[in-house]
């Protein structure tokens, strides 16, 4: 469609708003009105030729054949859509018969909407429709509003026409309606504040997404083909990708075309749905595989599987309100993110492919991947194009809901290449953007390959930018790049005169280059301890509520820990009787309590228990005195004895209480001892099995020899002092011989060991993740500039101020340099 007569009919329909509703609605709601009634009229102007069609049948139906109840199928065929109007009405004889009574318009109107067949029903109610004509209708803006969509001097018809000057209008193609519709859900949006992208994505993008997708298989694209788009918004994609095969790589027999292409997608909004629904209508496609509705909370397409996946999910947006359909406390109850993966140990297990609560990106990725054809069941497999912010490729840790899918999805060798887009491309942000292409059913060559393109630096600037858009691709931009992804190859970027980089740069790389190893290093803890009144005075109260507990016993004493009597069996807590004044008082000193938190504050047995602890350590500072210690295991074994010994029974938890009041950490102290171990024959095989390594070489996994045969000390490790390594799963590995280390060990020997003689492996702790960095490896290195050049440019910005200054004083540069 020409860009001038494109923007002339924007134009128009978006003054029709401040001509027409000015004084009915808000500037905020004129988007209500408006869109609704494009779609309406697109429908009209699409159904006006064949309406005596329609009424003929209808007259038949009733007349001929006596039907109760009309059938669709012969309106639809004389129609020639998949939707009609058995009204007799058009928008158009609405307005040359209208009169100056706004009822009769209105009645008219509801009885011309009551006709349409019930899949347009469907979009008028998403639209609210009815309620706007009568609200129109109450102002009296009705009758200018019809009369501004049926002017001749637009044209919303499919056909060529000329307007009252004798000028042609060119038609109105299918293609040409979703550009109107989605420029103007631009503009409104744009107007309002609100994120326009997240229902349109600029066509060069979705352009270069259908030749990334399509055109490394042109030659093998099936005659039947499935598209979709688990985030639709106005169907953009899902239709540039009909239109693109049916343009590029046509299937005709006999002059005939014999290929079927199905489009299905999912949206949430019901004012997008309503558009994406009436585009389906419009160009002939099956509007009942659009459905509304949230895509992560119910699986609509359970039972299907789709050739191709093209989308542009919402990213940065919450997913909390739909937790409750995927997970159930920590379980994941939706099998669409939940995947199956080995441990360090080469254990399978069920493992979470959630991401974080506040950007739920990944999950319509993992939708998408959910629905992928298997190769082997004959397919070609499904290839998928999803369009993500950076925090996809490398948000969260080894372990974590967005590591999970990344290791799941290229772990099995589905992720075929990430490509980076210019930052401005879109025109409700500039951060940068990632097109990630997924295949299931690679070629022989990028198997276990991964290729990453930048075209970061391919744009060309608008003239006026578009919201946060202000650049674009140009169809040589969108080949070069499709390009440099079907010769998978490495390219390195130029650099222009003054080594500034330029152009495309493109890198291949293998599967476990991305992978990690996140591993905990332990050192061990060293303390000091000494019993005294005050280290064990605290005690007395819970570590979480200490504030609000030592008031109250400052305030009220022995009392916190007494009951009041009410009868024979009904007694009150001191503290129950005082909660408003606690309650107050911790509203006063900023201090929130939950619901637990504030029970455990009121429930007096939990105050007795700790007070009981208390009394305990008041005891063994007694008996131990308040000598201080070099070995907290020299105290840990008094402790131990005389509890022992008087038969004082204490949790564990209860004990670690105390303890750990009365010490503290001291690198001169002697290391704390956790237990001391036996291994011999099988026991020791298999533990020199598990971590791979020698007997010599336990140490460096926290067993220690002792003086006496088979005997090694564990000790505690000190949370403080602990560490953790993100080591490559690829670590030295072209080094490694039989008998070397495996890459964790190695990575130790040379990073960590050097360093800290005494920590040692935490293998248990092992997590295996996936991350992605372009940065790291497109960066290059600018050297600085040299001294001598950055000198002069500041001596000439230099003379340049004096010589400004000079001017705008009136005097010589040379008096005011002296």
């Amino acid at each position: 469609m020409d860009h001038s007569v494109h923007n002339k009919l924007v134009s128009f329909i978006w003054n029709i708003a401040d001509d027409c509703l000015r004084d009915v609605y808000v500037r905020g709601k004129y988007r209500d009105v408006i869109l609704p009634m494009v779609v309406l009229r697109r429908l009209d102007t699409l159904l006006e030729p064949t309406k005596e069609a329609v009424l003929e049948e209808v007259r038949f139906q009733k007349i001929e054949m006596k039907a109760t109840e009309l059938d669709e199928e012969p309106l639809k065929e004389a129609s020639g859509y998949v939707f009609y109007n058995v009204s007799k009405w058009t928008l158009t004889s609405l307005y040359n018969t209208a009169t100056n009574n706004r009822q009769i318009l209105l009645a008219n109107i509801e009885e011309y909407l009551h006709g349409f067949s019930a899949n347009v029903q469907e979009i008028i109610e998403r639209f609210e429709l009815k309620s706007k004509i009568q609200h129109m209708a109450h102002k009296d803006v009705l009758l200018d509003v019809v009369e501004k969509f049926v002017s001749p001097k637009i044209n919303l018809t499919p056909y060529d026409t000329t307007d009252p000057d004798g000028y042609k209008l060119p038609a109105l193609s299918n293609l040409g309606m979703g550009y109107v519709f989605e420029e103007l859900i631009r503009k409104f949006n744009e107007e309002n504040n609100e994120e326009a992208g997240e229902h349109f994505t600029p066509r060069e993008v979705i352009e270069l997404m259908t030749h990334l997708v399509f055109d490394p298989i042109k030659n093998n694209l099936p005659l039947t083909i499935t598209v979709y788009d688990p985030a639709c918004g106005s169907g953009g994609m899902l239709t540039e990708s009909q239109n693109f095969i049916e343009e590029k790589y046509p299937a005709i027999k006999k002059g005939k075309s014999i290929r079927d292409i199905y489009l299905y997608g999912k949206e949430i909004n019901d004012e997008t749905y309503a558009i994406c629904k009436s585009d389906m209508m419009i160009k002939g496609n099956n509007p009942e595989n659009i459905k509304v509705g949230s895509t992560l909370s119910t699986d609509e397409f359970a039972s299907l599987r789709f050739d191709f996946m093209l989308s542009n999910p919402p990213y940065g947006k919450s997913w909390a309100s739909e937790q409750r359909h995927i997970k159930d406390g920590g379980d994941v109850i939706d099998p669409r993110f939940n995947v199956k993966l080995k441990d360090y140990w080469g254990n399978e297990q069920d493992c979470d492919a959630t991401p974080r609560s506040s950007d739920g990106q990944l999950l319509f990725l993992m939708e998408m991947v959910s629905k992928m054809k298997d190769p082997a069941s004959g397919t070609n497999g499904s290839r998928i194009a999803s369009i993500h912010n950076g925090s996809s490729l490398f948000t969260g840790d080894g372990g974590s809901g967005e590591s999970n899918i990344r290791r799941f999805i290229i772990e099995n060798d589905m992720l075929e290449a990430i490509v980076q887009l210019p930052n401005n491309l879109f025109y409700n942000t500039g951060i940068t953007t990632y097109i990630w292409l997924l295949n299931n059913n690679k070629p022989e060559s990028r198997k276990g390959k991964v290729q990453l393109i930048d075209a970061s630096l391919l744009f060309q600037k608008l003239r006026k930018n578009l919201g946060n858009k202000n650049c674009e691709f140009s169809p040589e931009h969108i080949e070069e790049i499709t390009r440099t992804y079907l010769d998978c190859a490495a390219i390195e970027r130029e650099l222009d005169a003054n080594n500034e980089p330029l152009g495309i740069a493109s890198q291949v790389f293998r599967n476990e280059d991305f992978g990690y190893y996140k591993v905990t290093i332990e050192r061990p803890d060293r303390r000091k301890a000494q019993f005294t009144a005050e280290r064990i005075a605290h005690l007395r109260f819970d570590k979480q509520l200490a504030e609000v507990m030592e008031h109250l016993f400052n305030e009220h004493g022995d009392k916190v820990y007494k009951t009041s009597g009410f009868g024979k069996e009904r007694k009150q807590s001191f503290l129950k009787s005082i909660e408003k004044d606690i309650l107050d008082w911790c509203e006063d000193n900023d201090i929130n309590l939950n619901a637990k938190a504030k029970s455990k504050l009121l429930d007096v047995k939990n105050w007795q228990t700790l007070f009981e602890v208390f009394e305990t350590a008041e005891w063994l500072t007694e008996e131990i005195g308040e000598t201080e210690y070099d070995d907290f295991n020299l105290v840990k074994e008094k402790v131990d004895a005389l509890l022992k010994e008087h038969n004082i029974a204490l949790k564990a938890s209860e004990k670690n209480n105390i303890l750990n009041a009365v010490s503290w950490y001291d690198e001169t102290a002697a290391k704390v001892i956790k237990k001391v171990v036996k291994l011999s024959g099988d026991k020791l095989d298999e533990l020199l099995e598990r971590y791979g390594c020698t007997q010599v070489r336990l140490p460096d996994f926290g067993f220690y020899p002792t003086n006496k045969k088979n005997e090694y000390l564990t000790y505690e490790a000190s949370s403080d002092l602990r560490d953790s390594e993100s080591i490559p799963l690829t670590y030295k590995e072209s080094l490694l011989k039989d008998d070397e280390p495996q890459s964790i060990h190695q990575y130790f020997l040379d990073e960590v060991k050097p360093h800290v003689e005494e920590a040692w492996i935490n293998l248990d702790s092992v997590r295996i993740g996936y991350e992605i960095s372009f940065n790291k490896y497109f960066y290059r290195h600018k050297p600085l500039r040299l001294l001598e050049d950055v000198a002069k440019d500041i001596i000439s910005l230099e003379l340049k101020a004096e010589g400004l200054i000079a001017q705008i004083l009136g005097v010589g540069i040379e008096q005011v340099k002296g």
